[in-house]
């Protein structure tokens, strides 16, 4: 098990490393007719460390609506919508963990989920760039990740710990080593734009037993 730790940044980007091996995905005009292999991530790196003024934006729209409930006892429902830029619709909640049910929607994502959801959606995308990359094939990818929410350091509730168990299987040759696939993840973690962003502490806990 490797034990991970960043500290928090002022400014949040999302992952988009494999992209570029993604035909369903437009290239960005300013990457058209490029023939080397670097991944978009490293390509805005280097903008912005260059001092480049091109720096990439996200947004995401977040809708709740009264209609006819009471609001003021407290008891209104929770459940709301989450309006991506892609034109996704995602419905949203507060976990039942911290309201309870029937104000909290069990089938909707809360922002706990969430926030965990995009920490292994971050690091897997930076590893397959990164195994692409390498020539390694990768079939699939798993990740059953885990967070836990405890008072931190000043005594307030956070997600203090996230734990990634990403299950990878390859085909073809050359096959990566136990020793290559740790060091793929320990390198995406690194890159990780969402990782880089945040006080948790990440462990990254690969399970190797198709190797």
């Amino acid at each position: 098990m490797s034990t991970m730790r960043r500290q928090a940044r002022v400014t949040c980007y999302s992952c988009q490393a494999a992209a570029e091996h993604a035909s369903q995905w437009r290239i960005p005009a300013s990457l058209e007719g490029r023939s080397d292999h670097r991944s978009f991530g490293a390509t805005l790196r280097e903008r912005v460390e260059s001092g480049g003024r091109s720096m990439a934006q996200y947004s995401a729209e977040v809708v709740w609506v009264r209609g006819d409930q009471r609001f003021t006892d407290n008891r209104y429902s929770r459940r709301h919508l989450l309006r991506f830029d892609g034109g996704i619709e995602v419905p949203g909640s507060s976990s039942p963990h911290v309201v309870p049910v029937p104000m909290s929607e069990t089938s909707a994502i809360d922002p706990e989920e969430a926030f965990v959801a995009s920490l292994s959606s971050c690091h897997m995308l930076w590893f397959l760039s990164i195994a692409a990359r390498r020539s390694f094939c990768v079939d699939r990818y798993f990740d059953a990740a885990v967070g836990e929410v405890r008072k931190n350091g000043e005594g307030r509730m956070a997600i203090t710990s996230v734990s990634l168990r990403p299950h990878v299987q390859f085909s073809g040759y050359p096959r990566p080593t136990t020793a290559e696939v740790d060091e793929m993840h320990h390198q995406a973690h690194a890159e990780c734009f969402i990782a880089n962003s945040v006080k948790t502490e990440v462990r990254c806990e690969p399970i190797h037993d198709d190797l």
